[in-house]
């Protein structure tokens, strides 16, 4: 908290005041776009600028920046971007650009945003923020869940091969040679590196399913994991395909979280009911409260301390609705896992920004 009231003091006492008297009184969406842009930095983490022979670029940084603005006015297009850039000369100014005709067109902006995606921009500043400002605090509990990510995009086709025959149940009979059970993903994970873990899930667009209110809700595209800390800041998130099931990428974002917070609960649904994720979390000092599929009976009740605890997962329901909701990740109209996940990445960095200044306020 120190650090941010740091920030927020040079924010108030002297980044305000210079805008106040280069460019008039702010409003109060410009004061939260200043105030991210300050906290976030996104342009310190692209390359220096060199030109060569021909035309120079595009400000890159200029361009980073622009992306951040369009999750903070919750806009769902480039070109919605480039509208409210023409119209309104402050916002224009706080992204680094200080005429009209220097801010470049649509085409640039999809080449700038590709560059983006391929160094994972987004996802460095987003990492370098949690670490900086959450990794001093003692995070209580870190709210686990999966939300659906609709594309505009072809489903990849399924592989040809054939699936295995189940096996025989039961006990073998007495000379029987039966082949081993290949070890479940989540039986291998805790032996693998988290790069290994991460290539080992799908990220091509695919058919993926879940129950909405009783209710089948089937979508197209990918999946989107977030581990949510107190005051719906995401630490860490994981871009899978959309038929991945949720438990898949518990122990990866326990791997990413406990690298950047420390936090003593982990919170979980139903869907990530396995000893394998409960014997992880325990395994780094952490308290597992996963809920339990009732599994031929009536379901445990809890003590009355313990469901205390486990309805703070409701962070994550509400982190999930402000990033659709208020940081334009609605509807993602960008092709392919590097984009999609960069697209959803720039959400997320605004989001954190915005939250993190809300709890010192």
């Amino acid at each position: 908290m120190e650090k941010i009231s740091r920030v927020w003091r040079h924010i108030q006492r002297t980044l305000f005041p210079f805008l106040d008297q280069e460019v008039g009184p702010l409003s109060e969406q410009e004061k939260k776009l200043a105030s991210v842009l300050e906290l976030v930095g996104v342009e310190d983490f692209l390359p220096g600028r060199w030109w060569g022979r021909g035309r120079p670029e595009s400000d890159r940084r200029a361009l980073a920046q622009g992306f951040v603005a369009k999750k903070v006015y919750n806009l769902a297009t480039t070109s919605e971007l480039i509208d409210r850039l023409l119209a309104e000369p402050t916002m224009r100014l706080l992204c680094g650009w200080e005429f009209e005709w220097e801010i470049p067109s649509e085409s640039t902006f999809s080449r700038a945003f590709e560059e983006f995606a391929e160094m994972g921009l987004a996802e460095r500043a987003h990492e370098a923020l949690i670490r900086e400002y959450e990794g001093e605090r003692l995070v209580g509990h870190l709210s686990r869940d999966a939300t659906d990510v609709a594309a505009r995009e072809k489903a990849a086709a399924k592989s040809a091969d054939p699936a295995p025959k189940p096996g025989k149940r039961g006990r073998p009979k007495k000379g029987e040679d039966r082949p081993e059970r290949e070890p479940s993903r989540l039986e291998k994970q805790p032996e693998m590196t988290l790069d290994q873990m991460l290539g080992d899930l799908p990220v091509e667009c695919d058919w993926g399913t879940k129950g909405k209110a009783g209710r089948k809700h089937y979508w197209r595209g990918y999946k989107l994991h977030v581990d949510w800390a107190d005051g719906e800041v995401p630490v860490s998130a994981i871009l899978t395909s959309a038929s991945v099931h949720d438990s898949q990428a518990a122990i990866p974002l326990m791997v990413m979280s406990a690298s950047r917070v420390e936090n003593l609960y982990d919170l979980m649904d139903a869907g990530y009911d396995a000893e394998a994720i409960r014997a992880y979390s325990r395994s780094l000092g952490h308290i597992p409260i996963i809920d339990v599929r009732p599994r031929g009976g009536e379901k445990a009740e809890w003590e009355p301390a313990v469901k205390r605890r486990y309805d703070e997962r409701t962070t994550a329901e509400r982190g999930f609705s402000m990033l659709k909701e208020s940081f334009g990740c609605r509807a993602v109209r960008v092709r392919g896992a590097k984009k999609v996940k960069s697209e959803l990445m720039f959400g997320l960095l605004a989001l954190a920004a915005v939250r993190l200044l809300n709890l010192l306020l």
